[in-house]
Order: C-alpha cells, then structure tokens, then sequence
C-alpha cells in the first residue's frame, strides 16, 4: 500500500534561460555576462519536482507547446517521478520561457507564458479525477486567473486541502482568497494583496488577509525565515538556515514544495513550515530551479550533520 501523499500541481512549465553576470545592466546599458544555461522551471513544474524528490506521488497539470522545450520540460518532469499525463501539448503555442539574470547574488525574472496562457478551466474538468484523488491541491499564479479559481472550486468540492503560492504578484478577489487553506506569499507579495506598503508591519499585512478568510498565511522573508498565523491564533516566526548560497531561484518553489508535502502528511503547520525551510535553505545551495531540489534523504542528513 502507497502511504505517500498524493498532490496535484496545477501551475505553469516554463523554460528558463538563466544568464549569469557579475552584475545587472543599468538602463540602455549592455554588460558582458559570463555562462548561459537553458534550465526546465516554471513554479508549477518547478514545485512538482520537489514534492516529487521529496517522497510525494505528484501529479502535474498544465500546458506546454509541442516544440524541443516541451518535449525537454516534459522528460524532466517524468525523469523525477512526476506524472506528466495532464500536462496537454499544444500545436499551436509555443512552450512558455522566462529570462533570469543572476547578478550580485539575486535574481530577476521576465516571464512569457506561451501555452501556460492556454491552461483553461475546461481542461480542469477532464483531470477531476486527478483532483479527487488528491491530499492536497497546490497552485500558483503562472496560469490564467480564472483556471487558478476554478481549481479551487474543484478542489474544494471534493474537500481537499487548497494552497496557493500567489506569485508572480497581482490583485486577488476576497471570495478567492476566502476559499484558501494555505496561502504563501512573500514579502513584496504581501504587499501587493494587502496594499499595504511593504514598510507596513508583517503582522498587519498577514492580520488582513486572515480577516478576509485566509485560514492560514505563511509568508516568507529571504534569509530573515517565515512569519505565519492562523485564523485565531498568534503570529509565529521560523529561522531561517544560514547556508553557502549558489542559486536563489528556486528558494521559494522550494518552500511551497517543502510546505506543501508536510501539511499532506498531516503535520502541524509549525512543523510544516520548519521543514519547508530546511528545504528551501538546502535548495539554494545548487544550481538551478528543478537541479537544486533536494531530496527528503538529503534534507534530513544536512541537518542532522549541521544541528550536531
């Protein structure tokens, strides 16, 4: 008998062309950069692949072009174990990219959805089975809106725990936000659903969001960790690790991952977010999105070298 917990990713696949230079241009300005690497990423796919290393039986929905990135985003995916079979093939849209500078130890992103765009609730309705058999349903903000609401809807229908990263950022109604378990924004993303000024206290922006029926936010703060609360509870903060940084990249599809698979096995969410950031600390010390997942052997012999 498969003990592991099922999750069903619904999100985006993208391939990432990550440039690497010693520092960002300034406007109208040209640098030399250093390598280029064409990495599998996309949040979606992303976080598939790390609840996929982490033990989760993981299953991916969205959409991809039939061109040489979808065929490569695809085998990476299977390669980790996640099944790929609801991920649809599009003849007529090209696989989506993002652009990421790794400069001065960040990151920026410019993102073009291609097939993501046409990942429509209508698509949702033949995988619902996927949907029902699920533990947890883990989206973010890679595909369009309205897919993003209709999944809840049928996630909820069917009673399952609903997480949504909401990244890239933008303006979320209060029947959606209503309707999430466990939301995950960071920082600036915070700021974004609250319009609260970034300077504004963690505390108020996760207070409002908690009023507007949010069960329980958990934002993350970089290197500072995670501040969370649940509806009628108190705000709690998780360290973060101090760890050799390669790559920032994936630090957050890495958390949702780590977030993601302990709460579907049942675990309090302090101790869901506590390993989330042992996962997300380990992510960061690897080269690339997907590459720089850890496995749940690797989180648990890291930590146990480094608490000794």
């Amino acid at each position: 008998m498969d003990l592991r917990p099922k999750i069903v990713v619904i999100g985006s696949l993208n391939m990432d062309l990550v440039v690497k230079a010693v520092r960002a241009p300034k406007r109208g300005e040209t640098v030399m950069g250093e390598e280029i690497h064409f990495v599998p990423g996309g949040k979606g796919a992303n976080q598939a692949v790390g609840l996929a290393r982490l033990g989760a039986e993981t299953t991916m929905i969205g959409a991809v072009g039939s061109d040489s990135f979808g065929e490569e985003l695809l085998k990476a995916l299977q390669k980790d174990g996640v099944n790929t079979s609801s991920v649809r093939v599009l003849d007529s849209e090209a696989t989506g990219v993002a652009s990421i500078l790794l400069a001065e130890g960040d990151n920026s992103i410019v993102v073009v959805p291609g097939a993501n765009a046409k990942c429509l609730p209508e698509d949702l309705d033949r995988y619902e089975g996927e949907i029902a058999e699920a533990d947890l349903v883990l989206l973010q903000l890679e595909i369009p809106l309205e897919t993003v609401e209709y999944a809840i809807k049928l996630a909820r229908k069917h009673g399952k725990i609903v997480m949504l990263n909401p990244a890239p950022a933008q303006s979320l109604s209060e029947d959606l936000l209503s309707k999430v378990d466990y939301l995950t924004p960071n920082r600036s993303e915070l700021a974004s659903l609250t319009r609260l000024s970034e300077e504004s206290t963690i505390a108020k922006g996760i207070e409002r969001l908690l009023e507007v029926g949010v069960s329980c936010c958990v934002t993350t703060l970089g290197a500072e960790g995670v501040a969370l609360m649940e509806k009628g509870g108190n705000l709690l903060k998780v360290s973060g690790h101090e760890v050799p940084v390669v790559d920032t990249t994936g630090a957050g599809d890495a958390f949702n991952a780590g977030l993601a698979y302990a709460l579907a096995q049942k675990k309090s969410i302090r101790e869901a977010t506590e390993f989330a950031v042992q996962v997300s600390a380990l992510a960061v010390t690897k080269f690339g999105a997907q590459g720089g997942m850890p496995t749940l052997a690797e989180v648990e012999a890291y930590f146990r070298r480094h608490e000794n």
